[in-house]
């Protein structure tokens, strides 16, 4: 009977301290800050969130995941339902996103605002106020695996046909070129050596003296260009000077204008000489000419009667059939 008291009383207060300790977690987790609710409408999936999940605003801890459903207002959406300490700035700018703590794959809420000095985000009516869900870096990684395995799968083929046997040839002649032009610039390195006199060979060209030498072609070339320059500077001068002179040649008044008026007059002249000159001097002509032939015949006359001078020319003989008229005496027949 005794051992069934004791074993009662230990019973009774193990359960007594049982109440008591859950009663002092109660007590030690209790919250009694005010909070906010907010709902979250996600269209993607929330694999890894629980209820009691953690809410974080920048990093730190602002609230809990109250409630995980399905939307009723957006159809195949995920409605989470979250409670928010009424100090964390949830304004209309504010979004949200799924975390992941490390390699465990529970995931979180993540609140973040991009924008300053926006307004808080209020009830309007019954309902709780919904944030904007983006989609998470492990969303947009799925979304865009597709296209990364395509393009590697891209990036293989032409590595190996960059790996190619043709491809190959061509990248060892490529190195070998690279080989020849490394000891290309080495022999130059070497020549460049002999120049600058380092190996102090008898052949090799001193710098100083290259200079100098320059020097001298600088100056050779700084007369010339001021030769070049004088010689620019008076066929500058020749062609104002034509330039005047052609002005003058083309103006009204000029030897030009003089020449068209000398070809003007000469014009003229001849026209009148055409006109008025030349019909007196063939005229002219023509009477010489008649005077010449009865001067011509004067002179037959002269030559054939001479007495004709102191007599006169005389009677004229009459003709046949004239009164008068003899006819001249045959002529004796030849023997």
């Amino acid at each position: 009977m005794e051992n069934k008291s004791h074993a009662f009383a230990a019973g009774a207060f193990v359960l007594l301290l049982l109440a008591v300790l859950t009663a002092l977690a109660v007590w030690l987790t209790r919250d009694t800050t005010e909070q906010r609710v907010f709902e979250i409408s996600s269209p993607e999936g929330v694999t890894g969130l629980q209820p009691q999940a953690a809410v974080r605003y920048k990093g730190v801890l602002v609230g809990r995941v109250t409630e995980i459903a399905l939307d009723p207002v957006q159809r195949g959406n995920v409605l989470l339902r979250i409670a928010v300490n009424e100090a964390a700035p949830i304004t209309t700018s504010t979004f949200a996103a799924l975390g992941f703590q490390g390699v465990t794959g529970l995931a979180f809420i993540q609140l973040d605002d991009k924008e300053e000095g926006s307004k808080a985000l209020v009830a309007q009516g019954d309902a709780a106020p919904r944030i904007p869900m983006r989609a998470s870096m492990v969303s947009r990684l799925t979304e865009q695996g597709g296209n990364l395995l395509t393009q590697l799968e891209q990036a293989s083929i032409r590595m190996n046909g960059l790996l190619a046997t043709d491809n190959q040839k061509q990248l060892m002649g490529a190195i070998n070129n690279l080989s020849q032009a490394a000891a290309n610039i080495s022999a130059l390195s070497q020549r460049a050596d002999q120049v600058l006199g380092a190996n102090a060979a008898p052949d090799a060209m001193n710098l100083p003296r290259m200079v100098s030498q320059a020097d001298l072609t600088l100056k050779s070339m700084q007369a010339t260009a001021e030769r070049l320059s004088t010689s620019a500077e008076a066929v500058r001068n020749s062609a104002e000077e034509f330039r005047r002179t052609n002005r003058r040649i083309g103006e009204p008044g000029g030897t030009l204008d003089k020449i068209a008026q000398s070809t003007d007059a000469l014009a003229a002249t001849s026209r009148q000489v055409q006109s008025q000159l030349l019909p007196r001097l063939n005229r002219a002509v023509e009477d010489t000419g008649r005077t010449v032939r009865q001067v011509g015949r004067t002179a037959e006359t002269v030559g054939d009667n001479p007495q004709s001078l102191l007599w006169g020319r005389g009677g004229t003989a009459p003709g046949p059939g004239e009164r008068g008229f003899v006819a001249p005496a045959a002529a004796p027949a030849a023997p």
